[in-house]
């Protein structure tokens, strides 16, 4: 469980968002807040005016220099870390066949192992203090895939399979994992913050191709509220059991629902061809 009395959140991805809001709320609780961003200067208008409980740092997570001086400052400032936020990371719109290898690398690099990197960093600190929280930012795409995501997909479904094992191996150091999983919300994830293969190929025009379409069609307008969703997120890590995982948002509730259907179909047709693939002596 996380400290609540004036716990210290470590956030990274601050520039805009659900980071951006989380910060903001965070310290809207009276709360203390490491705040951070590529480009700090976004950030400093967060910290404006609660400068005795907040600091603005700089932080790409794919810099191994930038992470280790942001825990070592959060710890010579406050001491503790109950709470880290894993939220940086952006969407990548390709075809499987027209992922670009070099940014298709590069949206791993910090949305997977950025945030292992983090992770590793500041779980000695929450060892030594036997509590705090670790809450990635998944999104709705780690459990259900759609055309033109598949890599951004492949990242969240990382993030989902190495933070259900990382919830295992911390529950008895007096640590929670929380995974939180958004549908569609009105941050930049859909607009400037979205990047794309320059090749498109015909033969996807209908699939990944309409799928980019529907996707800038929809930024700005999408049902989720960033501000409600800092609330939720922040409701669900202080709980005296935190969930494993956190849907945001009605969109990602129907979707996670028709998907564990979906499973739930394949698993009991092809059941007999399942149980068979065992040695006879199993089967009994």
């Amino acid at each position: 469980m996380m400290n609540r009395d004036n716990p210290v959140w470590l956030i990274t991805g601050c520039s805009t968002g659900f980071g951006r809001e989380l910060a903001k709320a965070v310290l809207e609780r009276g709360w203390r807040a490491v705040v951070t961003a590529r480009d700090v200067s976004k950030v400093e208008d967060i910290v404006k005016g609660n400068e005795d409980r907040a600091i603005a740092l700089p932080l790409d997570v794919q810099k191994a220099d930038q992470i280790a001086s942001v825990v070592e400052e959060t710890k010579r400032r406050f001491g503790r870390i109950d709470a880290l936020v894993n939220n940086a990371g952006y969407g990548y719109l390709a075809a499987i066949e027209e992922g670009e290898d070099d940014a298709v690398r590069d949206m791993f690099e910090t949305n997977v192992f950025g945030l292992v990197d983090m992770t590793k960093a500041v779980l000695p600190v929450m060892r030594a203090q036997k509590s705090g929280i670790v809450i990635n930012v998944s999104s709705i795409g780690g459990l259900t895939s759609f055309a033109a995501t598949g890599y951004y997909h492949g990242t969240k479904y990382a993030v989902e399979g190495i933070s259900e094992s990382l919830a295992v191996e911390v529950k008895p150091l007096g640590i929670d994992v929380l995974l939180v999983e958004p549908g569609p919300f009105r941050t930049n994830w859909a607009g400037p913050s979205i990047k794309a293969s320059a090749t498109e190929i015909a033969d996807y025009a209908s699939t990944a191709g309409e799928r980019r379409k529907q996707t800038a069609a929809r930024s700005g307008n999408q049902a989720g509220d960033p501000v409600r969703a800092a609330h939720a997120i922040i409701e669900a890590a202080t709980a005296d059991e935190p969930p494993l995982r956190l849907l945001l948002g009605k969109t990602a509730l129907e979707l996670a629902r028709k998907k564990l259907d979906s499973l739930k179909r394949d698993f009991d047709a092809w059941e007999k061809t399942t149980l068979g693939a065992d040695f006879p002596e199993a089967q009994s």
